[in-house]
């Protein structure tokens, strides 16, 4: 489809761009054109788009996901980490079936959609099904395998990896486990191997806990980063979630490796883990990257919040009210994300790139006035402000609208059924 977004304030999140008044011109699913109106090039368009001054710029990427988790939002809550994971959640899980996580996810990308994520890096169980629910939806995914002592296997992986290599396609697929503590070393020499077989970047939760770090430590003799390191499982990139606990060398070794730390403030807040050091490792050169987590530890699955936690938290942490400024987070939330999931070709908007954008209004109290619109985004911005997602060239939410192929409602009715079964 021919779209033309004209009237437009464009934040393209290049490297020292400013923002300006322009337009942006999409073609199937590519941007084609980004730009002033007086150089735009003339075309017939099937839809054309009065953006009425509002910013037009990239979706934001969650950079960590358990989208098929919908069901389990406000169920076990107010319990520490590992007491929640493993008397609650895990038994819960054994329950689910292709179908439920299928149906799942499709509640989660509606989520996503409204907060202006246009991709999520998700890591859960059953990838066929959360493929398929992304693909059913026109949504971007990024799936990371989450092999543990009891699920998943490397037969499994090994077949993910090639089925969904598409770097064209809506879905990929990268390396991945769950943690160190829930996989033998036996597991991690050989997720080392298929590292180095297919020279790919390996995903996973690490450092979330101090007693996970300290359990670590007492079964190898160092942190999880550096047991990671130790077997080459960096030598290829990744992305580290969480990144609570990190020592001086953790930090060295994810600047070295070109490693994202991927940060998810609000479910390590819920959750009473801790708070990243978010000025720590900006300092060393680590790229970071913004999740939300799942919706069974975080609750929400909101961008907006994020990013004032993750600012928010570093002034607190540091002590120093000009930390972690606003145009840093919006990177994070942006184009960092597209980093940790290896989307070169989603980051920014740029001609060539995937029509994978947002449109946020400013016509709403907490938009104005207009001192700083990135700031504005940042630290007032919510998810009221997202006007329309579109994802690789179609608008999937639109004024409170979704098109995906599937009534909100029905959605709604089957993540209550498939809860009420597993109770």
């Amino acid at each position: 489809m021919n779209i033309r977004i004209y009237n437009a304030r464009v934040l393209t999140m290049e490297q020292d761009k400013d923002i300006f008044f322009g337009e942006v011109h999409v073609k199937n699913n590519k941007i084609s054109y980004v730009g002033t109106a007086e150089n735009a090039p003339e075309d017939q368009w099937e839809r054309e788009i009065d953006a009425n001054g509002n910013v037009v710029m990239p979706g934001f990427k969650n950079a960590h996901a358990h989208s098929g988790m919908t069901n389990l939002r406000s169920f076990a809550d107010d319990l520490p980490l590992h007491e929640w994971l493993n008397e609650q959640i895990f038994p819960m899980e054994a329950k689910l079936t292709p179908d439920d996580v299928y149906h799942l996810s499709k509640l989660a990308i509606m989520e996503y959609l409204t907060s202006g994520i246009t991709t999520s890096f998700d890591m859960y169980l059953m990838p066929d099904a959360m493929a398929q629910a992304a693909v059913d939806c026109g949504y971007r995914t990024v799936m990371a395998g989450g092999l543990n002592n009891f699920s998943q296997s490397f037969e499994l992986l090994e077949e993910w990896l090639n089925k969904y290599n598409d770097p064209e396609g809506l879905v990929n697929f990268q390396l991945g486990f769950h943690a160190e503590y829930t996989n033998s070393k036996e597991n991690l020499e050989k997720l080392a191997a298929l590292v180095h077989k297919y020279k790919a970047p390996i995903n996973t939760h690490s450092s979330e806990t101090a007693g996970e770090v300290e359990g670590c430590i007492e079964r190898h003799g160092m942190t999880p980063t550096q047991l990671f390191n130790s077997l080459g499982m960096f030598d290829y990139g990744g992305s580290c979630y969480h990144c609570v606990y990190m020592t001086e060398e953790d930090i060295e070794i994810m600047a070295e490796k070109g490693i994202c730390a991927v940060t998810n403030p609000g479910s390590n807040l819920k959750l009473a883990s801790g708070i990243a050091p978010i000025t720590d490792m900006l300092s060393k050169g680590v790229h970071i990257a913004i999740g939300t987590d799942g919706p069974a530890s975080n609750n929400c699955l909101d961008m907006f919040r994020e990013m004032f936690l993750v600012t928010g938290l570093a002034k607190v942490r540091e002590n120093d009210a000009a930390a972690v400024s606003a145009d840093q987070v919006l990177r994070m939330a942006t184009v960092e994300g597209a980093y940790a999931m290896g989307l070169k070709n989603a980051d920014v908007l740029a001609e060539g790139k995937f029509a994978d954008l947002i449109m946020l209004d400013l016509n709403q109290p907490n938009m104005q006035p207009l001192n700083n619109i990135v700031k504005n985004i940042v630290y007032s911005g919510s998810k009221q402000n997202v006007k329309l997602t579109m994802v690789n060239g179609k608008v999937l939410y639109e004024d409170g609208n979704f098109f995906i192929g599937t009534p909100a409602q029905e959605i709604y009715a089957k993540a209550n059924e498939i809860i009420e079964r597993m109770k």
